[in-house]
């Protein structure tokens, strides 16, 4: 199944040209778990975010540069062809804005936190409400200084 998952503030923002804008240890928490023992997908500009690949994922990039990746990260030139086959198992989308806007007619689930606020927001998920209905809402118990967050779970419709 292929499935996107992100934190969004109340405009749909994911992040700042600085980057995420808020820290939610729930949230890396929850995405943790759910994309353990995946294959995930990212865009080159998330790509150069991490470090290194995460443990327990196999980490592909969705890139035409010719460079050669980091050890641990596959390359995904062809987006169609991946989708068509390239992968085995479950596949999470991660980011950035560009990669969920081009593979959002690929995902039959979403996986969104939303992070209560605006967060002066540069970069976007797509619009999405007309293409899925919501499955499922878990509202965790709030924590002094941390932004109040939902997770949902999205299902095409």
């Amino acid at each position: 199944m292929i499935r996107a998952i992100a934190a969004v503030d109340d405009r749909l923002g994911i992040s700042t040209d600085a980057g995420i804008p808020w820290n939610v240890p729930a949230d890396v928490a929850h995405f943790r778990a759910l994309t353990l023992s995946s294959n995930v997908l990212m865009g080159y500009g998330t790509y150069t975010e991490f470090a290194n690949p995460m443990e327990g994922r196999t980490n592909y990039v969705a890139t035409r540069r010719t460079e050669k990746l980091r050890e641990g990260f596959l390359r995904v030139g062809d987006l169609r062809s991946f989708f068509t086959g390239g992968f085995e198992g479950d596949l999470w989308i991660i980011g950035g804005a560009m990669l969920y806007t081009t593979t959002l007619e690929e995902v039959e689930e979403l996986a969104l936190t939303r992070v209560a606020g605006d967060f002066a927001c540069t970069k976007f998920f797509p619009p999405f409400e007309d293409k899925f209905r919501l499955g499922a809402e878990e509202v965790p118990p709030p924590v002094e200084g941390v932004p109040a967050i939902r997770f949902q779970t999205w299902q095409r419709n």
